[in-house]
């Protein structure tokens, strides 16, 4: 939860307050920081670090417990609940293998990493763990999910989108699966604010804007975004590219700008606060919501994008391939559109990347009417598929069908279990002819 970065922290915020009322809610999280912002804000639920669940679940137990998952380190804490407790796990992202490595092997827990490995992925040959072992995981985590131990163990996982939905219960038949539309909220910022994020940033009010929200990694698609915006300047000469997001150690963006022959283009703000992200979306005339490689995610910051009315490039991966998107190639649309419906948004081939890429930010950026039409009709696919209500809603029919279903019974790696007295036993060893035996309550 917030202060922690994360679009998930934004999410997890917006959907407990729109659950308040229909639910009593204890929010448990990593840290007293997080408890702290939360007494701050007002939150409506009760907040507590997640070292107080046990005892608070075992004084009064509560009818479900939610795990809000992505693949990232800050959901690291969740994991020794998982099992604990099960419940419904709502999976933001269709892998963990990156997040669940880091966790272990920055831990020294190798034998540990090699035993989930093998249970989640019972396909692979043994040796398959070395590689991460050795410090070359990368790419190769987006082939092995990890998913196994966590969606055969829950009382019913939730996804945002239908194409993951159906991935997993292809691979876990006996899983409960749920899709929950991922809701955002719109906020329209003052006309004053936007124009004070253009003139902070050194952008006229002419000048056409093409932005990219998130942090700024390879991932955001960068490169093939620099080397169809050198093509495209020459048909559009005020032309500038917003990176709005937190610069990365590992990623030298203004080196790879300077090599694509844009870097007097290219402005990186840095972290931009919640608050602020809605006069941004409104200061950019298109914005960037390229991904690859990816995870199955469904991306909050393109949602917002839809709100604020935006025209959008986004990357056609298979979680997208039923949207009404238009190919650049040929302003076709690259799905049925149901009716009263219009393309919101322009899809960019991962194989004809640069190709396409140039052919959009050339037509969209010389074509307001185009640009307009595009935002028009991703603001009504927003409210009529995105919005926070429409969220709470969905999770109020999976609350109520996940809290009556029982724990799967699911033989795990004996790690993701452990003894909880083992560690007691220990310490008390050197005194064991004088101790009272521990027996299980």
């Amino acid at each position: 939860m917030p202060p922690v970065r994360s679009g998930i922290a934004d999410y997890t915020r917006d959907l407990v307050a729109a659950l308040t009322g229909a639910a009593e809610i204890d929010v448990f999280v990593a840290s007293t920081d997080e408890v702290d912002t939360a007494h701050e804000t007002g939150a409506p639920a009760r907040y507590a670090t997640a070292h107080d669940f046990p005892w608070r679940h075992h004084r009064a137990p509560y009818d479900l417990t939610i795990f809000q998952m992505g693949n990232s380190w800050c959901h690291d804490f969740m994991w020794p609940y998982l099992f604990r407790y099960p419940g419904l796990v709502v999976l933001h992202d269709g892998h963990l293998h990156h997040a669940r490595a880091w966790s272990l092997l920055r831990r020294g827990r190798s034998d540990d990493y090699r035993a989930e490995l093998a249970f989640n992925h019972p396909e692979l040959p043994r040796e398959a763990a070395e590689a991460a072992l050795a410090g070359l995981g990368g790419t190769l985590y987006y082939f092995w999910p990890m998913l196994r131990s966590v969606v055969t163990s829950a009382r019913a996982v939730a996804v945002h989108s239908e194409a993951l939905a159906d991935e997993i219960r292809g691979s876990f038949p006996d899983a409960d699966v749920h899709v929950i539309r991922m809701g955002v909220p719109a906020v329209a910022p003052r006309s004053e604010q936007v124009a004070a994020v253009r003139e902070r940033h050194g952008l006229a009010p002419t000048t056409l804007v093409l932005a990219a929200f998130g942090g700024v990694t390879p991932e955001k698609r960068l490169r093939p975004l620099f080397d169809a915006v050198a093509i495209a300047r020459r048909y559009q000469p005020d032309l500038r590219l917003l990176l709005v997001g937190p610069a990365h150690p590992h990623y030298d963006v203004m080196s790879e700008a300077q090599s694509a022959g844009v870097a007097d283009l290219v402005t990186v703000t840095g972290f931009v606060a919640d608050a602020e992200l809605p006069a941004y979306l409104a200061a950019a005339d298109i914005v960037s919501c390229l991904r690859f490689p990816s995870a199955g995610e469904t991306s909050a910051s393109w949602l917002r994008a839809l709100a604020a009315g935006r025209p959008t490039l986004v990357s056609d991966l298979p979680q997208q391939a039923a949207l009404p998107t238009l190919d650049p190639r040929s302003w076709t649309v690259a799905a049925n559109l149901r009716a009263g419906s219009g393309p919101i948004a322009v899809s960019i081939d991962l194989l004809d990347e640069v190709h396409s890429l140039t052919l959009a930010l050339k037509h969209l950026s010389t074509d307001p009417e185009r640009r307009r039409s595009l935002g028009a009709s991703a603001r009504r696919y927003w409210a009529a598929n995105h919005t926070v209500d429409l969220m709470a809603s969905d999770y109020r029919d999976v609350i109520a069908r996940a809290s009556i279903r029982p724990a799967p019974r699911v033989s795990l790696p004996s790690h993701l279990r452990p003894d909880g007295m083992k560690h007691l036993r220990e310490l008390l060893s050197p005194f064991a002819d004088v101790a009272v035996p521990l027996e299980r309550p």
